[in-house]
């Protein structure tokens, strides 16, 4: 056996060698699939490992709850009609090539919008996160501080973010919409579980993925009974957080997004 290991990961190193990715567990409930939003190499990585686990359902941060309900059997056969029905072309995220095939590759999987709009963000912003979520805020976290050290820490994230252009005094505010994020995506992660009975796979950003604070521990929280798996998908080795799996793909060239602020 050990012989055999040794062969493959020789064979794995030689030049051109395809990248070896990992596997979830079978007994995996949900497997958070995270990305870089406009890296190419990640949604070609997302996109293989859908057509491996053959979910029942697919959550999308990307996509409103609205969103999703648009799309049918018939409109999700075609790239060009999907986009047009999703608007996603004109909705701020990466180009649709990208994203499309992650549809394609799980055909009869239910597919289920976990954003939150942006009136919905504004609106938090006034009414405070456990309003805004509703029934189940204290299940999934909401009502409880953060501890220091990760609020600090999650304000360090969104300052670096912002390219150092952020007013100190609206940094809580922005960890608080990132918190109410990750809870909606947990909690649409959830009724995925309960309204198919099956596995679900999650596609979101690396940020809402990992372990330690993105939905993966809200999920933990509310459903200790679920077994989750996380996938992180890093630039050049560069990730924060933790997940049960780290993958490394070339930069994307995007200039100096912080240029114009200097």
């Amino acid at each position: 056996m050990r012989y055999v290991l040794m062969m493959a990961l020789l064979c794995a190193g030689m030049a051109q060698a395809q990248e070896i990715l990992p596997h979830p567990p079978a007994s995996a409930d949900v497997v958070f699939l995270g990305e870089v939003h406009d890296n190419p190499r990640h949604h070609e990585v997302q996109a293989e490992l859908v057509a491996q686990i053959a979910p029942d359902a697919l959550v999308f941060e990307m996509l409103t709850p609205e969103q999703a309900a648009a799309i049918t059997p018939e409109n999700r056969q075609s790239q060009a009609e999907l986009d047009a029905v999703l608007g996603w072309s004109e909705s701020g995220w990466p180009d649709f090539t990208m994203y499309y095939p992650i549809f394609a590759a799980a055909p009869e999987a239910i597919v289920i919008g976990a954003a939150v709009p942006r009136d919905r963000a504004r609106a938090a912003m006034e009414s405070g996160i456990v309003e805004n979520f509703g029934v189940g805020a204290e299940l999934y976290g909401l009502a409880a501080p953060l501890a220091g050290d990760q609020q600090e820490a999650r304000e360090a994230l969104q300052m670096a973010a912002h390219c150092d252009a952020m007013p100190e005094d609206m940094l809580p505010v922005m960890v608080d919409l990132q918190r109410l994020r990750d809870a909606v995506l947990a909690r649409s992660a959830v009724d995925a579980v309960m309204q198919t009975g099956g596995k679900v796979a999650v596609i979101t950003g690396n940020g809402h993925a990992r372990l330690d604070w993105g939905a993966p521990s809200l999920i933990a929280l509310a459903r200790p009974d679920l077994h989750i798996w996380s996938l992180g998908q890093a630039e050049a080795d560069n990730i924060s957080g933790n997940f049960d799996a780290v993958l490394s793909a070339e930069p994307v060239d995007r200039g100096d997004p912080c240029a114009e602020f200097k």
